[in-house]
């Protein structure tokens, strides 16, 4: 008898040595070892959950206490801060919600690079400047370790599925160890190039959600001025050039679709806050590349101005109760 090689063909088995059986063991045996998780927040957790339900045993900590208690409960080990995470961990993947956070639990007094081993994967999540990705690979890599940019596309809900998209930057040859933790989370895993592509990807995703989340408000409420039905425009619009994300998945207008935050006051999805930061990011590497983004810069500029008028928590659609609110209704 033989093997199937990957295109198909026959070949002996004499090809493979007994050493060959014993990698390969060892590493799927291996594979289910401890991985290190930091920041349960609206993302965090459900993706912890996950890699728990894959049967991978999570260590874990968060600068808030109580976002651990119901991973606990699952049966996670939860520690004190970052560097006892990279102390009991080699794989460890990291969810925070800003630039300096990442900074601080990578390279701060209790951060992961404290006490982190050689040949760990650290995989940062967040959605950071893709400068501070570079920083934080070249730090990582000072320590033995490799460090990888994940952020990911999807929101909440798919976190809870595992069907997030990850948009990897980072060394070619980690990808495969990578994508064995992320595909317990995510339904894609795309690996974009070096480290800093995958935050390029998800920068540049966001600040086009952003418009299109923008431009259906105002075709939503520029309708419903006209006396059309929300629920009608918003069907017309799914059938016609103009459908969109923001359109057909995730409506703005509240009582047009349920599931979605506009159907809920706005509570729960993607924070205006969290609009604004990623806005924020696109514009400075836009300014640092000099690459024109008029309608990206409208975009931030409407994001910031919904944070200073109480919209901060809200989710980022709630920008059609924005535009409603400013034409005095």
């Amino acid at each position: 008898h033989g093997a199937l090689s990957r295109d198909g063909r026959c070949i002996p088995k004499l090809v493979y040595p007994f050493s060959y059986f014993v990698v390969v063991s060892t590493r799927s045996m291996a594979s289910k070892t401890q991985v290190g998780f930091v920041g349960l927040g609206n993302m965090g957790n459900p993706m912890a959950k996950n890699l728990l339900k894959h049967g991978y045993p999570v260590i874990a900590t968060d600068v808030f206490p109580e976002s651990c208690k119901e991973l606990q409960e699952l049966g996670a080990q939860i520690l004190d801060n970052p560097a006892e995470v990279a102390d009991k961990a080699d794989r460890i993947i990291t969810m925070l919600p800003s630039s300096p956070n990442v900074i601080d639990v990578y390279t701060g007094p209790n951060g992961i690079l404290k006490k982190v081993k050689k040949g760990s994967l650290l995989i940062d999540s967040s959605t950071i400047d893709p400068s501070v990705s570079k920083e934080m690979a070249a730090a990582a890599e000072k320590m033995g370790a490799v460090f990888m940019d994940a952020p990911v596309s999807g929101g909440v809900g798919a976190a809870s599925s595992g069907k997030l998209t990850f948009m990897v930057g980072g060394v070619e040859e980690e990808f495969t160890a990578a994508k064995e933790l992320l595909s317990c989370m995510g339904a894609n895993v795309v690996y974009c190039g070096q480290v800093g592509t995958g935050q390029a990807a998800k920068i540049c995703n966001n600040m086009l959600l952003a418009i299109g989340m923008i431009g259906t408000s105002e075709a939503m409420n520029l309708g419903i001025r006209l006396g059309l039905d929300p629920k009608l425009l918003a069907k017309i619009l799914n059938m016609s050039s103009g459908r969109c994300w923001s359109s057909d998945t995730y409506n703005p207008v509240p009582g047009v679709m349920e599931g979605v935050p506009s159907g809920n006051n706005y509570q729960g999805g993607f924070g205006t806050q969290l609009m604004a930061k990623d806005l924020g990011l696109a514009q400075n590497t836009a300014t640092n590349t000099k690459t024109p983004v008029p309608l990206g810069s409208l975009a931030h500029q409407i994001y910031r101005m919904m944070c200073a008028r109480g919209y901060a928590s809200k989710d980022f659609s709630s920008v059609f109760q924005f535009l409603r609110e400013e034409e005095g209704q």
